[in-house]
Formats: structure tokens, sequence, C-alpha cells
């Protein structure tokens, strides 16, 4: 082949090295418009399994990269001079100088042409001229820029300053310091490469930056390879004592904001993009340059082992585009957090350091005691501490107070709808899922959305407490919990809205029924989505009536045992859409600004809380962001949330979306528990009201980081409870914890112990069960020679 490179930094070279081994006879040209030397940056960090790859693929290029490697396991963390040491990670770090050279001369050695301080053609030309051309041209790539309308770029300028420098400083290890500053919170990222020098990065939210005066040279214009020598001078001074009298090196360091690139496609035909071209990822997470070389090796094997040039492009996109697409969202996650990392300021040192490790969810509380043990012991002790336990057992399983109700743990089961009642009348189905659930183990079991009207159903299956019959079948249930169990048993009341008369759930979600329709009503005349009722706009009377029924419900629930009463103001439900601009366009003093379409949630709300004995709390369930544009934000749900703990709420269950059928929400891992974070950390912690965080919660190693970070109280599972009854017990057992917080029923004692799986045979060997992991191994310093 004729393989054309725009680009020669390491990922461009090194698929041209990678290239020239599989075939000496493919022509490879690159072009690189700086000259061999002009290498910005200092160091490059590598994962074990990227070595790997490497290693495998070019024993030459590896052997003399591992040569110059400085390589530790420790993260050192100073948090305003509490410092903490967490072993057990593994790093390996370079010069970037370093391998650009290397990397340079294995090209020149298997004959590939490079055209330094050269730009490269135009990309027309190329792609006419060569077989394949890789645009490895960076974050600002030209290629990517020409055939945009293909590749469908997104650029996502984010908030935070940073500025990329070195000191002659050699740390031990990884360093994060968080110094609060008279202008905000700085951090420093901090690394070693080699016997000589560290990686020292800057950063602040850029309200902290210009409070500190580094925008003095915002709009100057600095020459190619300088630097900004007056930030240079600022930062010595603010961070004296942490470098020690050691130097602050620059090579082209400039404030920068982060921009994370995401393109929808990665080829075109015979154009193929790679490393910074394709995809950033936030220098917090890990390295561009090694995402670069991986993406090398994956091309280089698609095109070694496919039929066709097609094949190995669509296979290269394939293979790669999921994995880094993970890795952003793991890099998105930890730049969201540094950006809001004022937030955790109040938080105890060892939270905080647990928070900053985890803040990616890549490090989660199991697999950091794998990592340091003796760490994870420390913070499941701070835990205990601060919530006032009596002993140090996995956070899931420490009693918490919401309100004046006391829970056995902190696991919820999340509301539910079942859609099977008749006229609103739970049965023995609801009986038995409610009631397998509360003997399954956890704190509190929470109904599914229980209407407060007939005409405020979702669907002629759901549930409600508009009459007597109704609260008397609930009582039949909560008796239950409450002489069979150690749970308790929360009540949801809600009220359709817009989302009404629709067709059961397997029947069609959210379609109008084929037939008996009943009138709803909305804020506004908007439907949900297209082919949804269009409601009627509600009035006075209707407002009165609803509020009314909220209230008239909360009796029942009251009446019926319940030992919790939860608002339902989320989901596009008729509060959740009064709060939402999306569907509220009213005019009157329920539109308009936020501050008015609260006023109708808050007026039923407190009608709940009036209605409500004062030692059942009430808490109130919301929508965090409508995941649209011009709809509620994460920054409106901290003012929503801080209006509704101001009116009595004892906790805030923080969920997302569903107010439109337009919503494009982002799905994965917790992927609502950053929303219930900011709630907690900015209104409800403050007040010492609990947060609730759901959605995609599934493991109890994930509930225990969340609780040990501080980024929620609680934590409600809805389909790992509908896949396992007993959910929480089994998370006990797994855990090796027997104690009040998971109490199994006496009927059930007998299987609290993991029943065995396969049979084996194999016998350890004896002397590996007395032996015990090293400090040296858990605790490894780069202790240059």
């Amino acid at each position: 082949m004729r393989i054309a490179i725009a680009g020669g930094g390491p990922g461009g070279l090194y698929f041209a090295a990678l290239m020239k081994q599989l075939d000496p006879r493919h022509e490879i040209t690159v072009w690189e418009r700086n000259a061999p030397d002009d290498t910005f940056g200092f160091g490059v960090v590598f994962s074990d399994e990227t070595l790997g790859g490497i290693g495998n693929a070019d024993t030459v290029i590896h052997d003399e990269m591992a040569r110059l490697f400085a390589r530790w396991t420790d993260i050192d963390i100073d948090i305003d001079g509490h410092t903490f040491t967490v072993g057990g990670q593994g790093f390996a770090a370079m010069s970037r100088k370093d391998l650009l050279r290397l990397l340079q001369h294995r090209a020149a050695d298997l004959g590939v042409s490079v055209h330094y301080r050269t730009p490269a053609p135009d990309a027309d030309e190329l792609r006419t001229s060569y077989d394949l051309v890789v645009a490895a041209d960076g974050i600002n790539s030209m290629i990517r820029t020409k055939y945009a309308d293909t590749f469908a770029p997104t650029l996502d300028h984010r908030a935070n300053k940073y500025i990329w420098l070195g000191t002659d400083l050699v740390f031990e290890a990884f360093q994060f310091v968080v110094k609060q500053t008279e202008w905000g919170t700085m951090q420093i990222h901090g690394y070693p490469y080699s016997a000589s020098g560290s990686t020292f990065i800057v950063e602040m939210h850029s309200d902290v930056w210009r409070r500190a005066g580094f925008d003095a040279t915002e709009g100057e214009t600095l020459p190619p390879g300088a630097s900004d020598e007056r930030a240079v001078e600022k930062i010595k001074a603010i961070f004296a004592a942490e470098l020690a009298g050691h130097e602050v090196l620059t090579n082209n360091s400039r404030w920068l904001n982060f921009t994370t690139v995401r393109n929808r496609r990665w080829h075109d035909r015979n154009v193929v993009l790679l490393g910074d071209a394709a995809h950033t990822a936030h220098f917090s997470i890990g390295s561009g340059t090694k995402l670069a070389m991986e993406d090398a090796l994956a091309l280089a094997a698609c095109l070694h082992e496919q039929p066709s040039l097609a094949d190995a492009l669509q296979a290269y996109e394939t293979e790669r585009k999921p994995v880094v697409e993970s890795t952003q969202r793991a890099a998105q996650a930890s730049l969201e957090w540094f950006e809001n990392i004022g937030m955790y300021v109040g938080q105890d040192p060892a939270q905080f350091c647990f928070n900053l490790l985890t803040r990616s969810r890549r490090i989660t509380f199991e697999n950091l005691k794998d990592r340091d043990a003796d760490f994870a012991r420390r913070i499941e002790s701070a835990f205990a501490e601060a919530t006032g336990a009596t002993e140090a057992v996995p956070a899931m399983f420490q009693p918490v107070d919401i309100g004046t109700l006391r829970l056995k743990n902190r696991i919820i089961v999340s509301p539910m709808d079942m859609y099977s009642a008749a006229d609103g009348v739970p049965d023995d189905f609801h009986l038995v899922h409610l009631g397998s659930k509360a003997l399954g183990g956890a704190g509190l079991v929470m109904t599914e959305m229980v209407c407060v009207s007939a005409e405020g159903r979702i669907t002629p299956g759901c549930t409600g407490l508009w009459n007597d019959g109704q609260r008397d079948a609930y009582r039949r249930m909560t008796e239950f919990v409450h002489t069979r169990t150690t749970a308790k048993i929360g009540v949801q009341l809600g009220h359709s809205g817009r989302k009404g008369s629709t067709r059961l759930m397997w029947d069609g979600m959210d379609q109008p029924l084929a037939e008996d329709n009943w009138e709803v009503i909305g804020p506004s005349a908007v439907p949900y989505g297209p082919g949804c009722h269009l409601p009627r706009e509600a009035g006075r009377a209707d407002l009165d009536k609803v509020v009314a029924d909220f209230a008239a419900a909360a009796r029942r629930a009251v009446a019926a045992g319940f030992d919790l009463v939860e608002v339902h103001a989320a989901h596009g439900y008729l509060l959740s859409s009064f709060l939402s601009p999306v569907a509220n366009k009213r005019t009157d003093e329920y539109g308009g600004p936020l501050v008015n379409r609260l006023r109708f949630p808050l007026e039923v709300f407190d009608a709940v809380r009036a209605a409500v004995p004062a030692q059942i709390p009430v808490t109130v369930r919301i929508s965090a962001t409508d995941w649209v544009p011009d709809g509620n934000t994460e920054h409106d749900a901290v003012e929503i949330a801080r209006a509704f703990v101001a009116h009595g709420a004892a906790a805030i269950d923080v969920s997302s979306g569903q107010v439109t059928a337009a919503e494009q929400p982002a799905y994965g891992r917790s992927y609502q528990t950053p929303f219930a974070d900011r709630i907690r950390q900015l209104v409800a912690a403050p007040a010492g009201v609990k947060v609730i965080a759901v959605g995609a919660i599934s493991s109890f190693d994930d509930v225990n980081s969340i609780l040990l970070a501080g980024r929620a109280d609680l934590c409600a599972l809805g389909r790992a409870h509908l896949h396992d009854p007993q959910w929480t017990l089994h998370a006990a057992a797994d855990q090796d914890y027997r104690g009040e917080g998971a109490g199994w029923p006496i009927q059930f004692r007998a299987g609290s112990r993991k029943p065995p799986t396969s049979r084996t045979d194999k016998i350890p060997p004896r002397l590996a069960l007395l032996r015990h992991q090293s400090d040296e191994h858990v605790h490894l310093r780069w202790t240059p020679r």
C-alpha cells in the first residue's frame, strides 16, 4: 500500500513503524509541520495493558521505552496539608521528548519517509494519490475539519483552565495537591517521568483563574513556543511550599481550556482518523499519547488481518470506538469532578480523598481494597465515625435517619410501576411484590406511583389512594411488612398529568389508550411527544382539585400505615411538567421563571406535609435534568431541591428526564449519581436533609462507593430488585456481613450462606496460604538511581 500520514507525533510514527514491519513493501510517507525536536509537554503515562500490546507488536520500541520508564504504584494526595498515600495502582511514565525521539529513530531505521517542518498536502490530493490517508494531525485536525460533514465532529470546550508545566522536583509517586487559596480551589496533577523531572499541571475553574488575576495575558497572542511567564511566576509563589525551592519548567506553556473531541464516524473511504484527531480524553484520567498508540496498534492489526481496506477501516472503528467512548465517559466524569471540586471543600479530608480516587467510577471501593487494603479500612472507619456508628461495617449496612424515621440500612427498593391493579386497588400481586422485597433485606420499600385520583392515573392498571377500599388494600401490605420484616414501607403519591390515559407498558408505553380515554391536563397544551395526548391547560379549579386530591391521598396513606410519604415531582408527570420549561409555557403566576414554575408543586407539597403527622417524613422525587436544550439542568435542580428543603422535605430523591420524548439521556453506570452529589453538597447536607441516588446502580460495590464518597446518603435500586428480590441479603452474604443491617428472616436463615457452585479438586499451594502482600509491593515509590 501507499500510505500517507498527516502528523508525526507518537501515534502517526508508531503506526508507520508497525506497518513497515508487517510488510516492508508498504510505501509510507509522514508529514510533520514541526521540527523533530519541537516536542511540547513533558511526560506521558502508560498502563500495563497498553505496554503489553506494545511489547507484543514491537519489542524494540517496548524495550527502549522500558529502559527509560519511571515506575511507581502510589498516589499521594495532599488536601490543604492533610496527606494520604494510596498504593497498588501501577504507573509507568517517560519523557515525551524521549518517546518521540525513539519513535523517530525506529521509523527511520525501518525506511519510513518523514518530512519535518512540512505541512501535509491537501487531503483531496492525498486521498487521490495514496491508498490510505491517516489523519494523525491532532486536536485541530485539518483533515477532520475538511471532511466534517462525514466525520460529524463535536468539540466540547470545558470551563476549567489548566497550564502544562514541568519541574525539576522529582516526585516519588503520582501527586494530587488540592489547595484552598484566597481566590478559590486550585489543584496540581503531577507525576515523575524521569530521574530529573516531573510533569506539573495546574488546574482551576475559570472563575478562580480570573479572580487570581491569571487572565492578565488573556488578550495577548504569544508567539509559537513561548510560555506565559507571568503565570509561571504567580504559580511559583502560590505553590512555593509544594515546590520546596525547585524550578518550574516551561515548554510552550500557556493557559488552555480542555476540549473533548468526539466523532460520529472515524473513517471515510480511504481516510481514517487516529489519536487526538478522532478523540480526546481529559488528562486526569489518562494520556492522549497512550490512546493514540493504542489506535495505531488496532489500525495496523486490522489492516493486516482484513481482506480489504474497507473491511479493515470498519473493523478498526468497530474495535476502538467503544473502548475510547468508555474511556471518554470516565474522563468526562473526572473532568466534571475537577470542574466542581469547590463543592467538596467541606468534606472530611479522608472522604475527600476517597471521593477524588473514585471520581470517574473506574476505581470502586472493592478494587481499592484489592489495591490497598489498609487505606480501604481507613476510609470505612472514617465513614463509621462520621455517621456515629459503633463499628466499621460496609457503608450500605450503616443505619440512617430520614427525618425521624430510622432505617436499618441505606438500601431502598425504588418505586416501580406494575400496571396490575383493577380500579386502582392493589391486590395479592402487589402484596407478594412488595412483601418479597421487604423480606429481601432492604431498609425501605417504596410502592409504585400511587395515583391521587382516577383521572391522575398513568394507565388503567395503576394503583390509587382516592378511596377507602384502596386504603384498606394497602393496609394489608404495610401490616405484612411491619409484622414479618424489619423493613419500613413508603408510598409515592403522584398525578400523571399529560402522561395519563395511556396503555399498559407492555402494550405501548406512553401511547394513548385505544378506547375509553379520559381527559388529561397539564400546565400547558403541550404533548409529551408525537402521537401522545394533547393535554388541556389546567385552570384554577383543576389545580385546587389536584391539591385536595394529594392531601386526601396523604391522609389515607397515614391511615394505611405507611412510614414515609414521597411526592412524585419527576418523570414528566403533572408536578414535574409544571417545573419544566419544556412543558410549562404558562404566562400566569405558575409559568415563566423557575420561582413561578415551582409555585404549584410547592402548593401540593405543603398540602401533603400538612396532612401528614410530623413524625412521618415527607420526601420528594425530582428530575434533575430534562436532557434537552432549553430544559431544566443540574443547576436548576439545585434550586428546585433548595425550595423543597425550605418547605420541609426530609429527603430529595434525585432522578432525571422523562419530561419529553425528545430527551437524549447520557446513560451509563450510576449515570444520575452526579446530580444527587451536586444537590447533596450544595443544598441537602448543610441542611441535614438526606439525598437518595437512583439510576443504573446495581452492585453493592457501587452502592458502597457512592456512600463512602459522600455522593448520596442512600441508594434506590429498581431493576436489581426485580432480578433478585433478596438483593440486599445476598449483598450481605457476598461481603461476609452479619448484623442488624441485614438480618435474615428466621425462616430463610439457612440460605444466609452462599451455596456451593461447581466442584473443584484443585489444592492451592500450602505456603501461598501463609503469604502476605508486602508493603513494598503495595507501595512502590519512584526512586531514580
